[in-house]
């Protein structure tokens, strides 16, 4: 590969991990999928090598981690203040379908609403729904805080692999 087009191509998937990165706060948006799919591009244009197989391992366990890890707080939050399950996979089914119909925001404003109206429904009182909805954006938070340094280490983990392989 001539050097401009190697330069070239590390920048470009420089610039799509970081694109990841900055999105990966942004409850719904599969940003550790983006970086794990540009390393798996790296992988087969550049090559794997022993070092980058490790670290592409590496970066897959992150990638997995990072998609479970919005489902499990943001669900747990919202269990523990007393969402029944039917409720928060409505709200995680809401949020995967409006991510796809009205994205970028689509799925951060209906999983929330859904909640709170199934919690509504459900209760008969929109304070404890309101109450509900409230750790379910807490998980939202927490959980786009352990994504961002989920896909802050898969990016350092690619730099190694370049650096070093």
């Amino acid at each position: 590969m001539p050097q401009w087009l190697n330069v070239s191509f590390h920048v470009f998937i420089l610039l799509v991990m970081l694109g990841g990165l900055m999105i990966s706060v942004i409850p719904i948006v599969p940003s550790v999928l983006i970086i794990w799919l540009a390393a798996l591009v790296y992988g087969l244009v550049a090559g794997f090598g022993t070092l980058g197989m490790w670290m592409f391992v590496l970066m897959t366990a992150l990638a997995i981690a990072g998609v479970l890890v919005d489902n499990v707080l943001m669900g747990t939050k919202a269990h523990e203040a007393g969402a029944n399950w039917l409720s928060i996979g409505g709200a995680l089914l809401a949020g995967v379908v409006g991510s796809f119909v009205f994205p970028p925001l689509g799925g951060i404003i209906a999983a929330p609403v859904v909640l709170f109206t199934i919690e509504s429904i459900r209760l008969k009182e929109s304070a404890e729904a309101w109450r509900i909805t409230k750790s379910l954006l807490t998980g939202w938070g927490l959980s786009s805080l352990a994504r961002f340094g989920i896909a802050f280490v898969m990016v350092g983990a690619w730099g190694i692999w370049v650096y070093l392989g």
